[in-house]
């Protein structure tokens, strides 16, 4: 095979891939459109059936009385031939002749009539019931598409939102990091600034009880026990110490 052969074979299998992916795509709509050409040969099959039924009625309607007609030339040679009229009873059978031939290709012809019509209403049937069946097929067939369809968006967005969800839950991690590691800088300043100072020594004098506590009641007391003794006070000053410690602020 020459290599121009090669690339027009390509370009025709290329072709063959296009088309095929353009009848996938529309695959419901050919198919709809296919029921419904059906259906109109179907309506066609309808009408021709209806004209032929009236043929046939009508070359019946034109066969009946021939037939009566027949039967009424036989008496007539019958009786003619009894009374020794042949010359008549021959020109009767010569009509009698014509009516029989007639006769002949009404019968025949609707025969043919009545073997096509009964061909039609079958295949008519058929048509009906495969037309139906492929209705209904392609209901669920369409269906099923609508349901794949919408599991598709709504996988889709759950996609979209578990992946929101995940870009969520990484910054709120971030952010936990970020203010642990803030806290932990806090934390590390300040036993740094311990270190400098004698804040950590006083804690530790503090917790062993070798600090006094001068702001407590018993430190103050204990102060003014070490002082000289005074002067004893007059005898109204309780009084007047009472009222001043029962005096609210003001």
């Amino acid at each position: 095979m020459s290599m121009w052969s090669k690339i027009f074979t390509m370009f025709r299998g290329a072709a063959h891939q296009a088309g095929e992916a353009v009848v996938d795509a529309n695959s419901l709509r050919i198919l709809d459109q296919e029921i419904r050409d059906a259906s109109d040969a179907l309506r066609k099959s309808r009408d021709d059936l209806t004209t032929m039924m009236a043929q046939r009625k009508l070359t019946f309607d034109k066969f009946q009385p021939k037939q009566n007609k027949i039967a009424e030339y036989v008496g007539y040679i019958e009786q003619l031939l009894t009374k020794g009229d042949e010359a008549l009873a021959r020109e009767v059978a010569q009509k009698l002749a014509e009516l029989e031939g007639d006769s002949a290709s009404d019968s025949q012809l609707i025969q043919q009539y009545d073997s096509n019509i009964d061909t039609l209403k079958k295949s008519i049937v058929q048509a009906e019931h495969t037309i139906s069946r492929l209705k209904q097929q392609v209901d669920s067939v369409k269906a099923t598409e609508n349901v794949q369809r919408a599991q598709a968006a709504l996988a889709s967005r759950n996609s979209g939102s578990n992946a929101a969800l995940r870009t969520a839950t990484d910054s709120l991690e971030r952010i936990k990091l970020k203010q642990a590691e803030r806290s932990a800088k806090f934390d590390a300043a300040k036993e740094i600034e311990n270190l400098g100072g004698d804040g950590d020594l006083k804690a530790k004098l503090a917790k062993a009880g070798l600090l006094e506590d001068r702001s407590s009641a018993d430190a103050i007391l204990a102060r003014f026990k070490a002082k000289p003794a005074l002067p004893a006070p007059q005898a109204s000053a309780p009084k007047q110490l009472q009222a001043d410690l029962h005096t609210p602020d003001v």
